[in-house]
């Protein structure tokens, strides 16, 4: 919602019990602006009082607006806001006539109902439906419980995949609705693609994933449909992660190298790895088939320090970005390629020969649960053609 008299957005507040207690409201906010704030909470049906204290995150990539955390004191006497707004810091503010936001986050929980959750941002005109449940499905046997979706918009067909595992209770999906609002870029600078703020909002996207499972999951992955992180020797995260911990220490932000697989090139595949990947049911299901792309660009160093993502422990974590965190209690690692890496199935990013690109057969392992999941989400979705 927007503050009166300031182009700010305020999207939702968490309570802080790190460091210091008090209220953190996540933003959006043009950058020119002066940040003065009043914050006002309620607390036992009594409002108090206090300054708001703005930081603007500094991945913007330029654009003239940026995610801000506004930081909000607890007056003496509100120990336990339950909802909170903020205003703009000037004479003759009417508290009574705004909408508050919960306050979440209230206690901090031991017992968490999540071991994995992936928080996908952003979502929008998105046709992609094989693609999709087959990321969903890999998820699944990976280890993840939750997904988290932030979707502006999508095709009716993906709608109906979205309600089905809704109902599952696998995917949360958060109406991302800052168009209403702003002039988002499809791109990630201005240069690129004008615009208000960079790329949809994803950044302010992640960062309430992040606090809104900071205290419901274990673990956190912060990634796209269309990228799976794949453990190298063991088949599932709960296997992966004590391996992470004991080489490169607890609580740190796990950085995954990005393999592109692109499905803008199809090389041959031998008579037994088509059996393994072909689902002839597919053919008239909208979206690309991550089995049929088994060959990934070489990793270049151009790329390798920017394009990746992360697993993180979310009470660790104070601030992130869309690669990476930008602030943290004990900063991040570099997983080791051959312990994990991420496959990324997107149009191709360099221009190469199909000779030039490796072979990687790694998702085989996994195709026969997967061909049979797929297949079941699909027909139970009415993905399908009506005679299958």
């Amino acid at each position: 919602m927007a503050v009166n008299g300031k182009k700010t957005l305020l999207l939702s507040a968490y309570m802080e019990h790190r460091k210091q207690r008090q209220v953190r409201v996540i933003s959006v906010v043009l950058r020119s602006e002066d940040q003065n704030y009043r914050c006002s909470m309620c607390c036992n049906e009594k409002l108090y009082f206090s300054k708001g204290v703005s930081d603007i995150h500094s991945d913007h990539f330029g654009f003239s607006y940026g995610t801000a955390d506004i930081m909000c004191p607890l007056p003496e006497g509100c120990e336990m806001p339950s909802h909170i707004t903020v205003t703009n810091d000037a004479p003759g503010s009417d508290f009574h006539e705004l909408v508050y936001l919960e306050v979440k986050n209230q206690n901090k929980s031991v017992a968490l109902p999540y071991d994995f959750t992936v928080c996908i941002s952003t979502m929008f005109n998105f046709t992609n439906v094989l693609q999709l449940v087959q990321s969903l499905e890999m998820m699944q046997l990976l280890g993840v419980d939750r997904v988290v979706i932030y979707k502006s918009d999508c095709s009716p067909e993906t709608q109906r995949v979205l309600d089905y595992y809704t109902r599952k209770g696998l995917v949360e999906v958060i109406s991302w609705t800052i168009s209403k609002h702003l002039k988002p870029s499809h791109s990630w600078k201005p240069e690129y693609d004008p615009g208000d703020i960079h790329y949809f909002g994803q950044i302010p996207a992640l960062t309430d994933c992040v606090y809104r499972y900071m205290y419901q999951s274990r673990y956190v992955s912060l990634q796209d449909t269309d990228e799976l992180i794949l453990p190298q020797s063991v088949n599932r995260w709960s296997d992966l992660l004590p391996q992470l911990e004991k080489k490169y220490g607890v609580d740190k932000c796990y950085m995954f190298d990005n393999y592109v697989f692109p499905y803008t090139v199809t090389l041959p595949l031998s008579a037994s790895q088509k059996q393994q990947i072909e689902s002839s049911t597919w053919k008239n299901v909208p979206g690309e088939n991550i089995l049929a792309h088994l060959h990934h660009e070489p990793i270049i160093k151009e790329t390798h320090d920017s394009n990746f993502k992360v697993i993180v422990n979310p009470r660790a974590v104070f601030r992130t970005s869309v690669h990476g965190l930008l602030n943290s209690e004990k900063g991040c690692a570099w997983v080791d390629r051959n312990i994990a890496r991420m496959y990324h199935t997107r149009a191709g990013t360099q221009k190469l020969k199909p000779e030039q690109l490796i072979y990687d057969g790694r998702l085989l392992k996994y195709s026969d649960r997967l061909i049979s999941a797929v297949n079941t989400v699909l027909k139970e979705t009415r993905s399908l053609p009506s005679e299958v």
